[in-house]
């Protein structure tokens, strides 16, 4: 029987803990993934995933989720979801519910969440109003990123982004993406990852979490990758697809998502601000990469009693 293993970004933590219950019951990597994130997607204190999380440019928060199946590569994504919290399960129904689809945006994304029966909610909570607003004027730390300096790519995009919430006129009224990979008993790899977003998005925006190949990427010929920070790079380097080709390779997850990052470093961007990269193999070996030193992931195996840090590579 295949060890079981579930790792995630920072502030994972939250939720690898409900993951691992599920394994260790028995259960699918899909559920412990759903299991997991809708944890982290439910805590309000977390302002880049689901409830709480830091809105677009016209103070509205619309998320995006996908889930990916190691064994078919079967997909399940939406992008700009307004009104629904756990934009995860959304994601989940459309993998399993609507197998003609891959991806819903916008209202298509809403209306599927309704018609299935999920509960509708505010998503935007007074403190993330206050973080909204407070985070467009400090310059000092990255717009999205685990606490880490800015770079002048981010303050190019906080200024752009200033102009664009003045033109757009909003109402009154711990940071980034989360990767979570589970291995399941059978062998089975899932890939989950949630975002609110980058704030003070343009409205519709769809970041690389919705996307396959960027954001998201698993098939149990190599393993399971995610990324998590500026989302534009890694749709235009298919950074998650690229970590997975290099397991498949033979490369040890931390070196595959560093090397991955790197070849993604070198597109030209004015508004470039970290990046990060996250894999898990089918026989249970992890890593993951990032620009700067300090960012960390989250493991938990069979014997763990909680949450074990663990160091990224620097690429």
């Amino acid at each position: 029987m295949v060890s079981t293993v579930i790792i995630g970004s920072e502030r994972s933590e939250t939720g690898l803990p409900a993951g691992m219950d599920v394994l260790r019951r028995g259960g699918s990597a899909l559920d412990a993934v759903e299991a997991a994130m809708r944890r982290c997607e439910d805590n309000p204190a977390d302002h880049y995933v689901g409830t709480g999380g830091l809105p677009n440019a016209q103070g509205v928060v619309e998320l995006d989720a996908s889930v990916m199946l190691g064994s078919d590569r079967r997909f399940g994504a939406v992008g700009a979801l307004r009104g629904y919290p756990n934009a995860i399960s959304v994601a989940r129904a459309v993998l399993e519910r609507l197998p003609q689809h891959c991806l819903l945006v916008g209202e298509g994304a809403a209306l599927f969440a309704r018609e299935n029966g999920f509960a509708p909610a505010d998503l935007l909570t007074d403190e993330a109003r206050a973080l909204w607003r407070e985070q467009l004027l400090t310059a000092a730390d990255a717009v999205e990123g685990e606490n880490t300096v800015a770079t002048d790519g981010d303050h190019r995009y906080r200024r752009a982004a200033l102009d664009l919430v003045r033109r757009m006129a909003p109402h009154e009224g711990p940071w980034g993406t989360i990767n979570i990979i589970a291995l399941d008993s059978s062998g089975e790899l899932c890939v989950g990852v949630s975002t609110s977003g980058y704030p003070f998005k343009y409205p519709g925006r769809v970041g690389d979490s919705a996307v396959p190949g960027a954001g998201n990427w698993c098939d149990l010929r190599g393993g399971g990758a995610a990324c998590t920070g500026r989302g534009e790079l890694s749709m235009r380097g298919g950074t998650a697809r690229t970590v997975v080709d290099l397991l498949a390779l033979g490369k040890e997850p931390a070196d595959a998502c560093r090397i991955a990052l790197r070849e993604t470093a070198s597109l030209p961007d004015e508004y470039r601000s970290e990046l990060r990269a996250l894999a898990l193999t089918p026989d249970g070996r992890h890593g993951g990469a990032a620009g700067q030193d300090g960012s960390v992931y989250a493991v938990m195996t069979d014997g763990s009693t909680g949450p074990e840090l663990h160091p990224r590579r620097v690429a």
